[in-house]
């Protein structure tokens, strides 16, 4: 199976883009992100033009959002809210035989990393801290599970393009990394990205709109993840940012990630 994930920044502006994701890395699985959609407005007839004839979305007007799109039959699709709020930040289901894929939108936090002055960055670490319960709770380590999306924290020093000049700044503080690693032991997930591209290199999937050559100039993070549990973790094959989507047209400030199973 090949699984991509990717915040894409509102999927109706982002049609074309799909169409030519789905046409070059032919994935069998998208997870999104930020779909900016309510349900009822989803483009369900193009998504399943593409091939995608299994479809789960959860989302609202202009905001937020999250959907899986799958080639293949999945069931058991549920929702959580996160921090006492119905936000649209989780979607997830089950395929039969293989695993459950859980979706995450995960806040931004907002521009302060005070949780006493920035209501923002206290709802983020709420959010993490219960996804942390939620994993440690529901004994996910021992079932075939992944958790996808773009959880909005670039978690090690690498995961930035410059450690000490931004790690003040929310995404990438002291204290959203402890809650980061805090998720991981929970669930005792493997960081597929860093499975397969060592902590000493960069790796980013995140180039922001604000500089115009953020991209060009390699300023980038890392906010998008595939995590797995152990018994998972043995089927992983491959992963692979598909940074090239950054120069596409009307690209969004996110690019894929694809992880591979065997």
């Amino acid at each position: 199976m090949r699984l991509v994930t990717w915040n894409v920044n509102s999927i109706r502006i982002r049609l074309d883009n799909l169409a030519r994701l789905s046409s070059e890395a032919r994935p069998d699985v998208v997870c999104l992100q930020e779909t900016k959609v309510d349900d009822a407005s989803f483009p369900y007839d193009e998504v399943r033009d593409l091939g995608y004839h299994h479809v789960a979305v959860r989302g609202q007007k202009g905001y937020n959002g999250v959907a899986v799109l799958s080639r293949q039959p999945f069931e058991a699709e549920h929702r959580l809210d996160w921090w006492g709020q119905d936000d649209s930040r989780h979607l997830s289901v089950r395929f039969p035989n293989a695993f459950e894929l859980h979706v995450f939108y995960v806040p931004s936090g907002g521009p302060t990393p005070d949780p006493e002055k920035n209501e923002k960055f206290a709802h983020k670490l709420g959010f993490l801290t219960e996804m942390a319960q939620w994993a440690r709770n529901e004994g996910i380590a021992g079932r075939k599970l992944a958790i996808v999306g773009d959880l909005n924290v670039a978690p090690l020093d690498n995961d930035v393009w410059n450690h000490q000049r931004i790690k003040r700044q929310v995404g990438h503080t002291p204290l959203e990394c402890e809650h980061m690693a805090a998720l991981k032991d929970a669930g005792g997930f493997t960081d597929v990205g860093r499975h397969f591209v060592p902590a000493e290199e960069f790796l980013f999937t995140w180039w922001g709109y604000r500089h115009p050559q953020s991209f060009t100039k390699n300023y980038g993070w890392r906010l998008d993840h595939v995590w797995v549990t152990p018994p998972l973790a043995r089927h992983l094959k491959a992963h692979k940012v598909e940074s090239d989507a950054r120069t596409w047209p009307r690209p969004s400030d996110h690019v894929p990630v694809t992880v591979d199973f065997q």
